[in-house]
């Protein structure tokens, strides 16, 4: 979970739902201080006796919901909790997340893991009070959360950090000016892959696919692949996931999905629910995201790569991401050779997508490093 943060050395934390110290002794070596949090007097004695030994710890016996709780606005870099959202009601879900933000520094971060589809733990309980929502609601909830500071500036959360971990979904949050640009990912939740548009999509397609092909050119794509069990995949553009728990199910692969949507990870997580097979997903813009050299033995993506503009340093990632001897395969939608008529030359720019003939994409990639690459045009099929 703590890999999962972003760099909080040197800075101010608090911990909400803090419990005996599963987390806080190990935030509190590397953070200027931290406040540990919670509503049971005896936990957080036991965290105090754990790691009172950090003085740069504020034990706090205290209700994270109450209008009470006096926490500076901007004070925090960053704002920590672990199972806590699942035990609130809607309401004290929605509230807290706004003084959350209130809360923080420009540029600071919300970290929170929930459970959203089943108990924790290995025991069953008789009562159950936690609330096992669809990850949509708390992506909802942290995304609708404004701010106005004394000088008028205005400030909104933006989703850095989406993934899901065993059963588990993690969220990470910024709080940024809401003059930020996140123009490109606001116009595929809002306009192209809504909710309905991406559910649409899926009937059109066949399930858990929101492109042309749908389990049919997966199977034919994926069997070029000659994957192996234990191998490890980067899906860029994931969508929904349908190709991923394929790859998973039938070959053994370990899948990593990720996409610039919100709402189609939303959709993803919620479909992996239950599978047995080894998928994470999560939002991410892949022109940004790193990986290590040799971290993957096959990437594959379908029908993305035309909303990227600088194609050539995407495929050198690509060629580093991979181990010697790994196979990328891309179906994408491309453009004749030569000059595009003006109508055409409109709608691409209209869209903002970046096409190229066949030739020219495979020639992009040998330029990368690949070789043997095989460019067809497949417009007939």
């Amino acid at each position: 979970v703590l890999s999962l943060l972003p760099p909080y050395e040197g800075k101010s934390i608090l911990e909400l739902g803090a419990g005996i110290g599963r987390f806080t002794g190990e935030l509190a070596q590397k953070a200027d201080s931290v406040i540990a949090l919670d509503f049971i007097e005896d936990v957080i004695k036991k965290n105090e006796s754990i790691n009172g030994h950090y003085k740069n710890i504020k034990f706090l016996c205290a209700d994270a919901t109450s209008p009470d709780l006096d926490i500076p606005e901007g004070s925090m870099d960053l704002i920590f909790s672990n199972l806590l959202l699942m035990y609130l009601s809607d309401e004290e879900v929605e509230n807290l997340a706004q003084r959350m933000m209130k809360w923080l520094k420009v540029g600071g971060h919300i970290f929170f893991r929930e459970a959203c589809f089943d108990q924790s733990g290995d025991c069953k309980q008789k009562h159950d009070p936690s609330h096992y929502r669809e990850p949509r609601f708390y992506t909802q909830v942290f995304k609708e959360c404004h701010a106005t500071d004394d000088s008028g500036n205005s400030f909104k959360l933006s989703l850095v950090g989406y993934k899901c971990i065993s059963a588990y979904i993690c969220w990470i949050w910024e709080k940024v000016s809401s003059d930020n640009d996140d123009g490109f990912q606001r116009f595929l939740d809002t306009v192209q892959y809504k909710a309905n548009s991406i559910l649409r999509y899926e009937r059109t397609f066949g399930e858990g696919f929101v492109s042309t092909g749908g389990i049919e050119t997966t199977k034919e794509f994926v069997a070029k692949l000659d994957l192996k069990p234990g191998q490890k995949v980067l899906d860029v553009g994931c969508g929904i996931g349908g190709g991923d728990f394929y790859m998973a199910k039938e070959f053994g692969v370990y899948v990593v999905g990720i996409d610039l949507s919100i709402n189609m990870i939303s959709f993803a997580l919620e479909r992996a629910n239950g599978l047995n097979c080894s998928v994470e997903f999560e939002v991410a813009d892949c022109t940004t995201k790193t990986y290590p050299d040799n971290s993957f033995d096959v990437i594959y993506s379908r029908d993305t790569i035309l909303h990227i503009q600088d194609k050539p340093a995407l495929f050198r990632y690509f060629y580093k991401w991979l181990k010697p001897g790994g196979k990328v395969l891309i179906s994408d939608y491309c453009k004749s050779a030569g000059a595009s008529s003006p109508e055409f030359a409109e709608y691409i720019k209209q869209r903002g997508y970046d096409l190229h003939d066949v030739k020219a994409y495979g020639q992009m990639l040998k330029d990368a490093g690949f070789d043997q690459v095989i460019a067809e045009d497949r417009t007939d099929q």
